[in-house]
């Protein structure tokens, strides 16, 4: 009866949330940038009475928005940073909104919109039924430079959390059981000797040198480490002016492989390598870690506890209408890609319901998922975590582009946010009040999985979180 009751609260507030939602989404903020959303969810948990705490983790925009009392303590994830270049309209052609660079091309704004619904759902359950345990909200910035959750887990801010529920948008209804690679990000910057390359070459001591012996290092360094390791980078500053030895350049750099331990050993042999660099151009060289992420722990107990939710809440619906407007997004993927994301569809047997699936299905997939990487690898190794996806966009459309913005901004996008809000409220209440069963089997295979490996942040302690700057649209 309770859930029943949830559920109807969720279906009967609806346009409050879409409201939220898409307040965010015409707005849209990069990491380290989200004053706007933030400043908006916390308004709303406010009112519905939670208690805020601000800036966790030394992050100007980071929360955490708490109601009840005692243990269990579920915590719900949340996010809202957009992505820069990905400015769309709702519309089945790339159409840029004028003046606005970002977008949510992630769909951030549907997931922490949903996190708020959920917990302000399961918040007035407890307050109803006066059943004990706390629900936690926590507003998660920067998820897109994979480091907002690494500053909050430093601050100890899940640390005495039972257990965390989080979603992504994506195209299918899936339940995860899936890693992702473990990342450094690192910043390298050499400083040298200006001289006139022209007049006095042999004066000048390149930074720029330094920073592509550095590649070429890598380039080396790739051949001789494990398989999936992916190391990539990108030059940020080259120098002024050709006939200027450049006195300052620096090369910025991603190393993911399957774990934490893979990728700081790696590390460990690139900064040999930049150190090495310096040394053949008799420059100086220092180092900054921007982010450092965590493999994710699947928890396939809370997983699949989401995913227990779908036979219970009301099966997401499609109008004609919004299946039309999907097979028209649908023309404009790569071949390509739809191929691979209509062979996946079928071996989750969700192929015969179009383009937009309403059904569900358990995806698990063993090693790491490839080479994307996410910050949520820091929390589920300090609490169990499970994770779902809910249709929030057609068949085929991939993550950071164009297509991705202008579903999560759609009708579409906005059902299966609705929808991940009942399944996480619904997983929530049942965590609440199941004596302890569905947490005690989720705990155990957590302590299982970590075989007595512990979390460290891999962000150094004397690096803080950027400070907001002017944001860009």
């Amino acid at each position: 009866m309770s859930k029943s009751i949830l559920e109807r609260w969720i279906d009967e507030h609806k346009p409050a949330f879409e409201s939220l939602a898409k307040s965010i989404w015409e707005n849209p903020e990069l990491a380290y940038r989200e004053t706007f959303a933030a400043k908006a969810q916390t308004a709303v948990l406010r009112e519905a009475g939670f208690r805020i705490r601000e800036k966790v983790g030394g992050i100007a925009t980071a929360f955490i928005a708490e109601f009840g009392s005692g243990c269990p303590v579920i915590g719900i994830l949340g996010e809202f940073d957009a992505l820069p270049g990905l400015s769309q309209k709702v519309s089945t052609r790339q159409e840029p909104i004028a003046g606005q660079g970002a977008g949510h091309g992630c769909g951030h704004h549907l997931l922490g919109t949903a996190g708020v619904e959920a917990a302000v759902a399961l918040k007035n359950r407890l307050r109803e039924e006066g059943l004990p345990g706390t629900i936690r909200y926590y507003g998660c910035p920067a998820e897109e430079v994979l480091s907002g959750k690494t500053f909050m887990a430093r601050d100890g801010a899940f640390d005495d959390l039972d257990c965390a529920l989080t979603w992504h948008p994506g195209t299918a209804n899936l339940a995860l059981s899936a890693s992702t690679s473990a990342l450094t990000s690192v910043e390298f910057r050499f400083k040298g000797r200006t001289a006139h390359a022209g007049i006095a070459p042999h004066l000048g001591r390149s930074a720029l040198d330094a920073v592509e012996l550095t590649n070429i290092g890598a380039n080396y360094l790739r051949e001789h480490v494990p398989d999936g390791v992916r190391i990539h980078y990108s030059i940020t500053d080259g120098g002024v002016a050709p006939n200027i030895v450049p006195e300052r350049a620096s090369v910025w750099y991603y190393v993911r492989g399957a774990d934490r331990n893979q990728v700081d050993g790696i590390f460990g042999r690139l900064a040999k390598v930049a150190q090495g660099a310096a040394l053949m151009t008799e420059t100086e060289v220092e180092w900054e870690i921007k982010a450092g992420a965590y493999d994710v722990l699947p928890n396939d107990s809370l997983s699949k506890l989401l995913l227990k939710q779908t036979e219970e809440a009301s099966a997401l619906a499609f109008t004609d209408e919004e299946r039309d407007w999907a097979e028209a997004l649908v023309r404009t993927l790569d071949p390509e890609a739809l191929k691979q994301a209509v062979q996946l569809h079928e071996n989750l047997g969700l192929a015969e319901e179009g383009w937009l699936p309403s059904g569900a299905a358990f995806f698990k997939l063993a090693g790491s998922s490839g080479g994307g990487s996410t910050d949520l690898g820091d929390v589920s190794w300090i609490v169990p975590t499970g994770s779902i996806m809910t249709t929030c966009a057609p068949a085929g459309v991939q993550l950071h582009t164009w297509q991705a913005t202008a579903a999560f901004g759609s009708p579409i996008g906005l059902k299966g946010m609705h929808y991940a809000a009942k399944l996480l409220a619904l997983a929530g209440y049942e965590l609440l009040t199941d004596g302890g069963e569905a947490l005690g089997q989720a705990k155990d295979e957590f302590d299982k999985a970590r075989k007595g490996r512990t979390y460290a942040a891999a962000i150094p302690p004397e690096v803080n979180a950027p400070e907001p700057v002017a944001v860009t649209r």
